[in-house]
């Protein structure tokens, strides 16, 4: 495909860097809480700010990267949120009783193509986790959902939900460009 005279290029997402204030509550949080692995660290630049590196993935040598420097916690900076997806269901339940043991704040929320939770970090940058549906819908879409919810619960509900908004649809049987199939 040409757009502008140029072939398109497929980009895969790698890795997102956020600046921070707090190192040890941001990486006991990532660490302990999240359980990514941190790969490196060390100055940017010689006497440069530090920057260090997170995984959960033994094959990315960094997922996220973080650097000391920021000045302030609380402002708005122009991240939104990042976020990243399970594999089972059983693991979104565990990052709920992650949250549950350490009483973090986090929302569930349902866009009829996933279920997520949304939460902040200690110096609030906006995360996701969240695992896919059978199913797609025209978005935006976002419903809070009961995270107390088994599997089949979950999912009955997501369905009798979104059942009758425009687009829904099992999501192999989908014909739009960009519904991600496994």
């Amino acid at each position: 495909m040409i757009h502008n005279g140029f072939s398109i290029m497929k980009l895969d997402w790698s890795h997102t860097v956020i600046n921070i204030k707090d190192r040890e509550k941001i990486l006991d949080f990532y660490t302990n809480t999240l359980g990514f692995k941190i790969s490196d660290s060390g100055p940017i630049v010689e006497n440069g700010p530090e920057i260090i590196f997170i995984s959960q993935n033994p094959n990315e040598h960094h997922q996220l990267a973080f650097v000391l420097g920021r000045e302030e916690v609380g402002n708005q900076t122009s991240l939104n949120h990042i976020s990243f997806r399970v594999e089972t269901f059983d693991e979104l339940k565990e990052v709920k009783e992650r949250f549950d043991s350490i009483n973090h704040d986090y929302m569930p929320l349902c866009h009829g193509n996933a279920l997520s939770f949304y939460f902040t970090d200690p110096e609030k940058n906006g995360i996701e986790i969240f695992i896919d549906t059978p199913w797609d819908v025209e978005q935006p879409q976002g419903i809070p959902w009961d995270p107390e919810l088994d599997e089949k619960s979950a999912l009955e509900w997501v369905e009798e939900t979104f059942k009758n908004e425009p687009g829904f649809i099992k999501r192999e049987e989908s014909t739009k460009e960009f519904v991600n199939r496994k």
